[in-house]
């Protein structure tokens, strides 16, 4: 494995900085997949909570709304509670607006590192083709007149390598790191909807 990376030259440490940045990009992305995988789901359970909310039953809302287990569901939970508890107005909706940010920071999570990757994974790929194509020139100059075609080509593969290893890490995590906070703001989104359904329930002068 190390013999192929001396054959590559200046190079070396640029792939081998860019494969471990693939490694943690692959390992990022699997892991918010798992994690953010059921933040759009549960949405039976949130309207059974609002419909048991609507009919006077706070009980069973708060049950039905813990029951789901989602950014939504948790903030729908603690809103049926605070409202229970004979909260309301600006206090509460500054409340809710903290717990929602809080729910969106944490499916927001590490995707910034995502993207970090994403922009510096070619830049670093450029970096390895300048140090390549300048020890590419070194070696021409220094074979004076001796110097052929095959060692200029072998050169400037050599340093091209490292471009393409940079764009196969950033590609993927470009594209991770935009459908993953895609779907955390689709997270968010279903909270601030649960919310303000509920308040709309709240608010009628029934209740």
């Amino acid at each position: 494995m190390f013999a192929a990376f001396d054959d590559i030259g200046t190079g070396a440490p640029i792939i081998l900085l860019l494969l471990v940045l693939s490694v943690l990009s692959l390992a990022l992305i699997v892991y918010k997949i798992v994690q953010l995988w059921s933040v759009t789901s549960k949405v039976e359970t949130r309207d059974a909570a609002l419909s048991s909310f609507e009919t006077g039953n706070l009980t069973e809302a708060k049950a039905r709304a813990e029951s789901g287990q989602t950014p939504a569901n948790r903030v729908l939970a603690f809103a049926i509670k605070a409202l229970g508890d004979g909260r309301s107005g600006a206090a509460l909706m500054t409340e809710l607006t903290r717990r929602g940010n809080e729910e969106f920071a944490q499916m927001s999570r590490h995707i910034r590192l995502l993207e970090l990757i994403a922009m510096i994974s070619p830049l670093l790929g450029l970096l390895g083709t300048v140090l390549g194509m300048i020890q590419s020139f070194q070696e021409l100059e220094l074979a004076e007149g001796a110097a052929n075609a095959s060692l200029l080509a072998g050169g400037i593969w050599q340093a091209l390598l490292t471009t393409a290893a940079g764009l196969l890490v950033a590609i993927p995590a470009a594209v991770g790191a935009t459908l993953l906070a895609a779907r955390a703001e689709r997270g968010a989104q279903l909270i601030e909807g649960a919310i303000a359904q509920l308040m709309l329930i709240a608010d009628q002068p029934s209740r």
